[in-house]
């Protein structure tokens, strides 16, 4: 069953919005608007903590069950939902993207696994080399390999569509690698959590880190915004044994220089962020989203109750597929539950 919900956002998502032309932007989309409906689709199994979603090239959303240790497919319109149990129990799966095979790719946090998964639900599993890595970031990057972060052990690894996993230590120690992306200069830029730092690693593996201005940021989730720079979240509160105290979004540009915009609200921690179809930046925040503009404008829009959003993609993010989704698709950890904001 899926249950609407209004949604007025109130400003037109214009082309004027788009400085540059990327190869995931679609011209199309540069029409949208940023009113829309929320949908919700229920979980049948309760419990499931679903986690990130991600789109395959079909426009299917698939997403992790991080509690309930599965993978889920939706279709592009909300139906036809199905789950595919994990081989092994308690493996806690986290991120997922699409790879370079058509097929969708994923970290095992407590699994200590990377596994893949095809259209039909056939799983492999792949064991990481470093034990008790816990491997949270995962993301296609340019030279068709996933890459993934080890955050309990420092490193950077890389996966070959064969299943070859590769690591590399990061120079600071204790780093906490939390989340990564692929840039549009071809390297894959990385969040520290515990080091306050962003990372960038080329496709031979070597890394270059970048401060950022205080000390005790606690940087998160990361994306390639539409103008050509790095958005990461950073988080706030007590997590992963740390108090940090961020509440901001950054911008990184390619040459590493570093704006923060602090969100409006103070209270939690933000997410996931993930650009949207209007081209804008999007992050969960507990049971809002919030909306950042290229100059870094930051409106927080509400979800429908008992939501509490935990990972979000429109799949321009961390993959460029051909075709972009008009839909916002979320993962509601807390409400056990998908939602996608539909743009009109």
């Amino acid at each position: 069953m899926t249950r609407k919900w209004l949604c007025a956002l109130g400003i037109l998502a214009s082309a004027g919005v788009v400085t540059a032309q990327h190869r995931w932007l679609a011209p199309a989309d540069r029409n949208l608007v940023s009113d829309g409906v929320w949908n919700e689709v229920p979980l049948p199994n309760p419990a499931s903590g679903p986690t990130t979603i991600a789109l395959a090239s079909d426009g299917s959303a698939w997403f992790t069950e991080g509690s309930g240790n599965r993978i889920g497919r939706i279709n592009a319109d909300g139906s036809g939902l199905k789950e595919f149990p994990l081989p092994n129990s308690n493996s806690s799966p986290r991120i997922i993207a699409l790879g370079s095979d058509g097929n969708m790719w994923f970290s095992e946090h407590t699994g200590n696994r990377i596994g893949r998964i095809a259209p039909d639900g056939t799983i492999a599993e792949f064991p990481i080399p470093t034990p008790n890595s816990m491997p949270r970031a995962i993301s296609l990057g340019a030279d068709s390999n996933i890459w993934f972060g080890e955050f309990a052990v420092g490193k950077i690894g890389r996966v070959t569509p064969q299943g070859v996993i590769a690591e590399f230590a990061i120079p600071t120690a204790d780093s906490g690698p939390r989340a990564l992306a692929t840039g549009p200069d071809g390297n894959v830029w990385f969040s520290e959590f515990n080091a306050s730092k962003i990372g960038r690693i080329t496709p031979d593996g070597t890394i270059t880190e970048f401060d950022l201005p205080r000390p005790n940021s606690g940087p998160g989730d990361i994306t390639a915004g539409a103008d050509g720079n790095m958005w990461f979240l950073e988080l706030n509160g007590q997590m992963d044994g740390r108090k940090v105290d961020g509440n901001r979004v950054g911008r990184i540009t390619m040459d590493g220089r570093i704006t923060e915009f602090q969100i409006p609200s103070a209270s939690g921690s933000p997410t996931n962020i993930a650009v949207g179809p209007d081209r804008n930046l999007w992050f969960t925040k507990g049971g809002v989203v919030g909306r950042v503009m290229p100059d870094g404008t930051i409106t927080e829009v509400p979800m429908p109750p008992n939501s509490g959003g935990t990972g979000l993609t429109a799949g321009s993010d961390r993959q460029p597929p051909r075709r972009i989704s008009n839909r916002l698709w979320v993962a509601s950890s807390g409400g056990n539950k998908l939602l996608y904001l539909t743009f009109k």
